[in-house]
């Protein structure tokens, strides 16, 4: 394993896929940056952090015979590593907001941005961005956003973190490398499983910005959020197509 470590930057998938573009990396590698300036999340959105107070980082995961089809599966075993390793911390109330948030309670404290590089239907590589909330407690009134520190009362160092954290992730890598499909079909019923607001009801908001009553069911193993509507009739829907609202 390779750790690139930046005093700042705009963004360490940005700074990872320029390199991957110049040098032939190795699987694996890390790049870890003290600041980001135009870190990002899903869809467009910013993430904000306090430089040095917080993890974020962009690991380069290559895969081989990998199809574009079972994508979803990276975004299950990054979402349950996370999940995992702050169980261990004992971070209390873990579930995972569809597709990839990581929640305490109510409390966003980690978000995940996967991008994929293709050929033709296979995954050639994949740029893994995440942002864990660790030592900052003061987030300028953003709503429903926390930090370790804020939770469990405890100042965390940042350097084992990261590579505990990065240990549970190759863990976890090893089921796809193994192509078991019982032990990704595990995986994935354990994601389900912990999902934010599931089967109980909750108020989405479609592309349309209307409002709907639904209960989270299910995910399909593409990655849609399978939702039973108020007359009983499942609906699915894409990370564009819909939000969960708190």
């Amino acid at each position: 394993m390779q750790i690139i470590k930046l005093n700042a930057t705009e963004s360490t998938n940005a700074y990872l896929k320029e390199l991957l573009a110049e040098v032939a990396l190795k699987d694996f590698t890390v790049v870890v940056a003290s600041e980001q300036s135009k870190g990002r999340g899903q869809m467009g959105t910013l993430w904000e952090s306090e430089p040095g107070k917080n993890l974020t980082f962009s690991v380069l995961k290559r895969f081989d015979n990998f199809l574009v089809s079972n994508q979803f599966m990276i975004n299950v075993l990054v979402s349950m590593a996370l999940y995992e390793h702050l169980k261990k911390l004992h971070i209390p109330d873990l579930c995972v907001k569809w597709p990839n948030d990581i929640l305490s309670g109510h409390h966003k404290i980690a978000g995940i941005l996967i991008e994929n590089i293709l050929s033709g239907d296979k995954i050639q590589s994949s740029v893994i961005g995440i942002g864990l909330n660790v030592n900052q407690i003061h987030f300028n009134n953003l709503p429903n956003v926390s930090s370790l520190k804020l939770i469990s009362g405890k100042n965390l160092d940042l350097e084992e973190l990261l590579t505990s954290l990065l240990e549970t992730m190759g863990e976890l890598f090893e089921i796809l490398k193994s192509k078991s499909p019982a032990k990704e079909k595990a995986l994935l019923e354990k994601y389900k499983s912990v999902l934010f607001r599931k089967d109980k009801p909750s108020t989405f908001r479609n592309e349309n910005d209307q409002l709907f009553m639904g209960f989270i069911t299910d995910v399909s193993s593409e990655g849609k959020l399978i939702i039973t509507l108020e007359d009983g009739i499942k609906k699915e829907f894409g990370l564009k197509e819909i939000k969960l609202l708190y």
